[in-house]
């Protein structure tokens, strides 16, 4: 009976997601966000030339190695204080807050390596100019994907990672 017990899996083992499914789905999000808002930085930055894709790849792949990693603390960070801090709020609202929050502070610094990429440190007042109408015009996407993130996904997401 002990060797029974011992040698058949239990229904939690059994049940986990592996790690690569959990993996690929963080990364797939993270790729289509991540591409798309390189994308539009980067065209605004640099205007659509021969060069675009290869600029838009370098970018993407610098974004992605600072974006990925910071993006999943921040997310967990502001995901845990606003459940501790806004509790009394609906789950919706929470999510809603905490997509808004991500969508900034994610852009800024997505917008500060794509602008450092695509044009280096040329001089503090234009690179701040790049930088800003990298933002701005990439907010309004950013804000639409992480909220619908936010709202639709997240959810489903977490109860994805947790299984």
């Amino acid at each position: 009976m002990t060797e029974l017990a011992m040698s058949s899996p239990s229904n939690e083992t059994q049940n986990k997601t592996p790690i690569i499914y959990k993996v690929t789905v963080i990364a797939g999000m993270m790729t289509l966000i991540g591409g798309t808002l390189t994308g539009v930085m980067t065209y605004m930055n640099l205007g659509y030339s021969s060069t675009f894709f290869s600029e838009w790849g370098s970018a993407f792949i610098t974004t992605a190695l600072v974006m990925m990693p910071i993006g999943f603390a921040l997310m967990t960070a502001i995901t845990t204080l606003a459940n501790r801090y806004l509790a009394g709020v609906s789950e919706n609202r929470r999510n809603l807050l905490v997509g808004i929050t991500m969508a900034v502070i994610m852009e800024s610094i997505m917008a500060f390596t794509t602008t450092v990429n695509n044009m280096g440190w040329v001089g503090n007042t234009d690179f701040t100019a790049q930088w800003g109408q990298s933002l701005l015009t990439a907010l309004p996407i950013g804000l639409v994907l992480m909220m619908t993130i936010s709202m639709t996904i997240k959810p489903k997401i977490e109860r994805f990672l947790r299984s």
